[in-house]
């Protein structure tokens, strides 16, 4: 099963620009002028995180949904560090509606385990081939 295909081109250009189609969506990467891009996108850890970030509303949202809590809103803040070449990923969930300490703290254990937070968590193998 197939869970997404993205294709992704660069030409030459001042910076790093890439040109990024996943399924019939359009996106663009870059790398930031400090590292020598001109920040046209946002930078590949940035995308990264974008897809933890999304995957992690979108599993919330539903869950909420399918218990009918009332939650009004929904806001998640990631940053990636690194430290002597250890990198952390650390995620901030926002929650706003009626809900009580035991739905809030569901809430939280259902964000660990997203399919993303699960992918991330224990790495994936990586083939690289050229196509032919």
């Amino acid at each position: 099963m197939k869970l997404a295909h993205v294709t992704a081109t660069n030409s030459p250009a001042d910076g790093f620009p890439v040109e990024i189609v996943a399924g019939r969506h359009h996106l663009c990467a870059d790398e930031p002028e400090s590292n020598g891009g001109t920040d046209t996108g946002a930078s590949p850890y940035g995308l990264l995180l974008s897809g933890l970030a999304a995957c992690t509303l979108i599993t919330l949202r539903m869950y909420a949904q399918r218990k009918e809590w009332a939650v009004t809103r929904l806001q998640v803040a990631i940053d990636m560090t690194e430290d002597d070449g250890n990198q952390h990923i650390e995620r901030r969930l926002h929650i706003d509606g009626d809900l009580d300490d035991g739905q809030r703290s569901r809430l939280l254990d259902i964000a660990e385990r997203t399919p993303v937070t699960k992918t991330l968590k224990r790495g994936v193998e990586i083939t690289t081939r050229l196509a032919t």
